[in-house]
């Protein structure tokens, strides 16, 4: 089965990269990319490595670009998105780096801290339509005000639903999830439909998917979990009333019995098969995991909204992949050429094709609204698109005892909120601090 957020979210994570990371920083030379003719003119061989659970989206748009012209060719290498930050670092260590590197939004920071990509600011906000550019994801590649990489592809979150259940339960699915407590009662309806009907569900012993779609009902309400800038963050848990009241609302649907019990041992192998199936109203997730590997009848009763805040406002997790030119790349020129190929509408317009949303606004065209009309709510709602700035994600959100997965669990599951809360501000804060620079 495909999986958005892929398996990444449910792996160890990149705890074993601290320590290889502070030696990456990089004194090889930086590409001079206000040079006539830089990335217009180029020849050559683009080497681009790419994650591996990206490869196939990326391979299309390598294709088209190979075949588009004869000067310039990009040569692709996958990595396994478990060792892509530890061989991308030995790389730069060794001072044999790709040309061109398509690399986990969240991970960008990691090597942008350490100067290992190049400064691309007037290439970037050269683009005529840097204003439709997803935030959330360029603000993971600019430090300072300059732009060390690009928005390629989107993996954004938002809330899928059952038209057919909220009708048949008599709820306006729109006015319902546009709250923590009109959802609530939606799934209380929804739930009490039949036996096998299920208000909501979630995966919930997968920490990178909890951190996916469980973090923009905090972001929805200006309320994040990390406050600080990179270097002084602390923890926004214990005392932050968006926390406790999501948490909250996730345990109450538990205790009710709204969710399946399958939900407690959820790994992600098994992401939204549930709701695809039809047997649950409503669950967070991504265009890929509600839509792309669903059955045409699924997909006809099939809505989508962002994520709502306890009280209103919506948000969506700014996942995907930047692209980004390390220091030192040999044919950097090219490297940009193919980089604005990939960023123009006819390649960003088919994205959904594979299970990924447009980096840009301005991709939702009447003929786009028309082809992928369950991808539209992320391009809508971009300014609302955001993922925190730490160097600290993976070790806080994706491992398997990641702090953010074990507050979920047990304040969820447990029962124990204020436990959860107390115990997840520390080990935050704990983390925070060792990620420091």
């Amino acid at each position: 089965m495909r999986l958005s957020r892929r398996r990444v979210l449910g792996l160890a994570g990149l705890a074993g990269t601290g320590a290889l990371l502070p030696s990456c920083a990089s004194n090889l030379p930086e590409a001079d990319v206000t040079a006539a003719g830089f990335g217009e003119d180029a020849t050559g061989t683009v080497r681009l490595w790419c994650r591996a659970a990206t490869v196939t989206g990326v391979r299309q748009v390598v294709d088209a670009f190979n075949a588009s012209q004869e000067a310039v060719r990009v040569e692709v290498t996958p990595v396994l998105d478990a060792q892509y930050v530890t061989k991308l670092a030995t790389a730069i260590r060794g001072g044999n780096v790709p040309d061109i590197v398509d690399i986990d939004d969240i991970n960008s920071m990691l090597f942008i801290y350490r100067d290992s990509f190049t400064d691309l600011t007037p290439l970037v906000d050269g683009l005529d339509y840097v204003d439709a550019l997803n935030p959330g994801q360029l603000g993971l590649a600019t430090r300072d005000g300059r732009r060390y990489g690009v928005p390629y592809i989107a993996d954004n979150s938002a809330l899928f639903y059952n038209t057919e259940l909220f009708e048949r339960a008599g709820i306006d699915p729109l006015q319902a999830t546009g709250s923590i407590d009109g959802m609530l009662e939606a799934a209380r309806a929804i739930g009490g439909l039949d036996e096998q009907t299920y208000g909501w569900s979630i995966e919930g012993n997968s920490p990178g998917i909890q951190g996916f779609v469980v973090q923009p009902h905090l972001w929805a309400a200006d309320q994040p979990n990390i406050v600080g800038e990179v270097g002084s963050q602390r923890g926004a848990i214990a005392g932050n009333d968006a926390v406790r009241r999501t948490f909250e609302f996730y345990r109450t649907m538990w205790e009710e019995g709204l969710m399946p019990q399958a939900n407690y041992s959820g790994d992600g192998a098994r992401w939204g098969a549930d709701f695809r199936e039809g047997r649950v109203g409503m669950i967070p997730a991504n265009y890929s995991v509600a839509v792309l590997s669903a059955p045409e009848e699924a997909r006809a009763r099939t809505g989508v909204v962002l994520l709502p805040g306890p009280d209103g406002g919506r948000a969506t997790f700014a996942g995907g992949d930047n692209l980004c030119i390390p220091r030192g790349a040999p044919n950097a020129s090219g490297a940009w050429q193919f980089a604005r190929f990939a960023l123009d509408l006819p390649q960003q317009a088919n994205l959904p094709a594979g299970g990924y949303t447009p980096v840009r606004s301005d991709a939702a065209t009447p003929e786009y609204r028309s082809t992928f009309p369950l991808a539209v709510a992320p391009l809508d709602g971009i300014e609302e698109a955001y993922a925190p700035v730490t160097l600290a994600y993976n070790l806080l959100f994706n491992q398997a005892d990641s702090p953010w997965g074990t507050a979920f669990r047990r304040a969820v599951f447990d029962g124990d909120l204020d436990g959860a809360l107390e115990q997840g501000q520390e080990d935050f804060d704990r983390i925070l601090e060792q990620a420091q620079l």
